[in-house]
């Protein structure tokens, strides 16, 4: 390289470096719109109470539930590997992700639909009555291959949506933000009616309750991400070659922040609990409990939100992960230590007004905690192209997803088969013994957050500073410009493979823009 030359690509680094820290605009307002609605519809849904609807309404057997979850574990190992090989060698004109978002969102929402019919297919049926569990299981098989599909696409697209990472940040921010507004209303509604609805109020059934509250929120749900779907567009550009099965396997183990991201997920997915709602619904007797503890930390989880740029330009996300993960742990170690005090965690004068105060501490670290969750696993992927001048998200994401979903079963198998072994009786809603009652209050509060706390040991060795970081983004601006620029001297065969000439002329326009 002559001296010349040098200097140009010092100048013109020079410039990239700068261009790390513009606010630079690739996403419009109606994509943009489009985006947070998808979010927004992740959250609504009544997931929250899925243990009471196989608990209380399908009545699955504990040990039924144990088995299911250990077969699952072996097919999510071919199953994901499979679909990850697929969505990795995808090239459209439609892009990687998006086809399988488009076409298989509809199709995926009629069969879970047909999890609410259930209780109506077998009604009255024993917790142990075989066919009942066997329709429920392969549904659950069926959902699971078709949501692997959608879950892989959908979490490559929100990584290429857009190529500068200060865009990113705001839309995950504001996303974030928007989602917080109503996300637990669902939640929130749901815990007033089923109190109600238990307590003989609505003249409806629990079965009443579940299908009439979750198949009109399943179908809205699938309306806004089906708009996401369509309007939305793949704008970091893939490479002409698809990664071989070995390329993909490298860009797993040399991949430094996924593979702490893994670590700490992997370590974390040690933590076994059951969950708030039933500590609310089972010992201090009804599940609006949560609505009204929830009421002062309201404001202060949308206010947290502010703090997320300031805090962005002044730490490092290491340090903010670090710091909002163990502050969460603490508050909940000081709500288990005084309720375990002379059996505090059965008196509502007590718990109520503690688990308000704990929800107020927590919220303070919601939002950044939220968008710092996003933007690590985004970093993670982009770190992959910048290491081997390509991209995997789709084994890389299912590498790492994959050994947390066998974690998963491992540890839903270990708290099924806990339930029953502290005495929880099904359908005996909020009857159960009192030892039966603390276990349910550690299972929702101090346990967790004991066999969890490993997870946070990864973090300290995140490898991204500010300075490497603005470095990567910067290197990778100038690869992409150049892969734009061949983009547009290729053939109109290699040009099919890439995508859309709409969407590599889009691409180039934005990047010689900005």
């Amino acid at each position: 390289m002559s001296e010349k030359e040098h200097i140009q690509e010092e100048i013109s680094r020079e410039e990239a470096l700068k261009y790390v820290h513009q606010d630079r605009r690739y996403v419009g307002t109606k994509e943009t719109i489009a985006y947070i609605m998808y979010d927004a519809s992740q959250s609504l849904n009544i997931n929250k109470y899925s243990d009471r609807f196989l608990w209380d309404v399908v009545k699955i057997d504990f040990t039924f539930l144990a088995i299911q979850q250990s077969i699952a574990g072996v097919w999510d190992v071919i199953n994901d590997t499979v679909v990850a090989l697929i969505v990795e060698k995808t090239r459209t004109r439609w892009g990687k992700f998006r086809p399988y978002m488009l076409f298989l969102q509809v199709p995926l929402t009629l069969i879970g639909l047909w999890t609410w019919l259930i209780p109506m297919i077998f009604p009255n049926t024993a917790a142990d009555y075989l066919p009942k569990w066997i329709m429920y299981f392969a549904m659950s098989v069926i959902q699971e291959t078709a949501t692997t599909f959608t879950s892989i696409a959908a979490t490559g697209l929100m990584g290429t949506i857009t190529p500068h990472p200060l865009e990113r940040t705001r839309l995950i921010t504001q996303a974030q933000l928007v989602s917080s507004l109503f996300e637990n209303a669902p939640v929130l509604i749901f815990g007033v009616l089923y109190d109600l609805t238990i307590n003989n109020k609505t003249g409806w059934n629990l079965y009443h309750l579940f299908a009439g509250f979750g198949i009109p929120l399943a179908l809205f749900s699938a309306a806004l991400a089906m708009f996401f779907f369509v309007v939305s567009r793949e704008r970091v550009m893939q490479s002409i070659e698809t990664p071989s099965i070995k390329m993909g396997l490298k860009a797993i183990f040399n991949n430094k922040p996924m593979m702490i991201l893994f670590l700490s997920e992997f370590l974390g997915k040690f933590s076994v609990g059951s969950g708030m709602s039933n500590y609310y619904i089972d010992v201090l007797g009804a599940s609006s409990y949560q609505t009204l503890v929830g009421i002062p930390a309201s404001p202060v989880s949308y206010i947290s939100y502010s703090f997320v740029k300031p805090l962005r330009r002044t730490f490092s996300t290491k340090a903010l992960w670090l710091f909002n993960d163990l502050w969460t742990d603490f508050c909940w170690l000081v709500v288990f230590g005084i309720g375990t005090i002379n059996n505090n965690y059965q008196k509502k004068f007590v718990m109520l007004p503690l688990l308000a105060v704990d929800e107020v501490f927590r919220m303070m670290v919601y939002g950044p905690s939220k968008v710092i969750y996003e933007e690590i696993r985004n970093e993670a992927m982009d770190y992959c192209e910048w290491k081997n001048g390509y991209r995997a998200e789709a084994m890389t994401g299912v590498a790492k997803e994959l050994v947390l979903k066998l974690m998963n079963v491992v540890n839903k198998t270990i708290t099924n088969l806990i339930m029953k072994e502290i005495g929880y009786i099904q359908g005996n809603i909020g009857n159960q013994a009192e030892s039966t009652k603390w276990w349910i209050f550690a299972m929702a509060t101090g346990i967790p957050t004991i066999t969890g706390f490993l997870g946070n040991i990864p973090k300290f060795f995140y490898p991204l500073s500010a300075k490497k970081r603005d470095a990567m983004y910067a290197d990778l601006l100038l690869r992409r410009k150049a892969m734009a620029e061949r983009v547009s001297t290729v053939s109109a065969e290699e040009l099919a493979v890439i995508g859309s000439a709409e969407r590599a002329g889009e691409y180039i326009h934005n990047t010689t823009k900005a």
